[in-house]
């Protein structure tokens, strides 16, 4: 099986000159609240997947298979507004934990928790445009709009109960694989690969993306995975991801309405969640997803056919099985 460290290990030198790189522009005055709860952001970051497929394609689309300081700033660009995204996130599904340990509003309350995601950002792009990078700073600022529209889609779709599988789709879009795409497409651009090679990275970014959020809903129907997030999490949250898209859309009109009965019951019902993933089994909703997300990394992996057989070519080949595999 195919892990993140094998992943990681073309660029695994320049990863931690990384990690120095975000903690020495996010260094803020000892003893404050604010560096107390930046070092606890930052000590409890997730996979590194973003900038890790950043530095991967930078290095993958550069003739030299070298990279500098913009994929470095380009790399944090992207982690940051995923950090902060997070941060946010926690606090409009009033979740408690993240990654298996207490969330930012659960240890510092919702208010503080909201004003530093907002001071991540506002750093973030204030380094970002110190820096005279515009290029990189318009190409990825741009994804902050579509992410935010993608939750207020999937919280809108939340309360009406009735969402498609195209609007679950673009709900996935907006709200992860754009920022996967932007990844991609900043890390070719951050070595001046030409316009077709850097549309290209993004196509890819954007199906992987694609792939990685129907198997974190495929996740949350599994009731021994490692994310670190309750299960059935989004079922609680009223939530309806592709496995039980899948089911309703083979559900005869009287089953459909006692599963949406049921998910409206769910944050309060463990009998209503115990009755969806009963359904979601009998009816192959799970492996019906899975089959859905193998055809988007199919997809990625045809845009990397032109480039040369390299080291980081191959790391994000296995990038695409590792997300197809994750059970967190």
């Amino acid at each position: 099986m195919i892990t993140l460290d094998d992943i990681r290990r073309p660029i695994a030198d320049r990863l931690e000159e990384f990690e120095q790189f975000v903690r020495s522009s996010f260094n803020e005055k000892e003893g404050t609240l604010l560096a107390e709860m930046i070092d606890y952001i930052l000590s409890s970051r997730g996979k590194g997947l973003r900038p890790t497929l950043t530095m991967l394609v930078a290095a993958a689309t550069s003739p030299s298979g070298n990279f500098g300081k913009r994929t470095m700033l380009a790399a944090m660009l992207v982690e940051m507004i995923h950090t902060a995204s997070l941060v946010h996130d926690d606090v409009v599904d009033q979740s408690l934990q993240r990654r298996g340990q207490a969330s930012v509003n659960a240890r510092w309350q919702s208010r503080n928790a909201v004003i530093v995601g907002d001071y991540i950002l506002a750093r973030n792009m204030d380094i970002g445009l110190k820096s005279g990078q515009y290029d990189l700073l318009t190409h990825i600022i741009g994804s902050m709009a579509i992410l935010c529209e993608g939750e207020i889609l999937q919280s809108d779709h939340a309360g009406k109960l009735n969402i498609t599988k195209e609007e679950y789709f673009d709900v996935i879009y907006k709200k992860t694989a754009s920022l996967f795409a932007s990844c991609a497409s900043a890390g070719a651009i951050s070595v001046g690969a030409p316009r077709k090679i850097a549309e290209s990275m993004n196509r890819f970014g954007e199906m992987m993306g694609m792939a990685f959020q129907i198997v974190d809903d495929i996740l949350d129907y599994t009731p021994n995975n490692n994310t670190g997030k309750p299960a059935a999490n989004d079922l609680q949250e009223r939530k309806i991801t592709l496995p039980l898209l899948e089911v309703l859309e083979q559900a005869t009109p009287e089953l459909r309405a006692e599963i949406i009965s049921a998910v409206e019951r769910a944050a309060t019902e463990p009998e209503a969640v115990d009755f969806i993933r009963e359904q979601v089994v009998k009816y192959d909703g799970v492996n019906r997803a899975r089959m859905t997300l193998q055809r988007f990394l199919q997809r990625a992996l045809s845009e990397l056919s032109h480039l040369e057989d390299t080291p980081y070519r191959q790391a994000m080949i296995d990038l695409c099985t590792f997300v197809a595999e994750r059970d967190r």
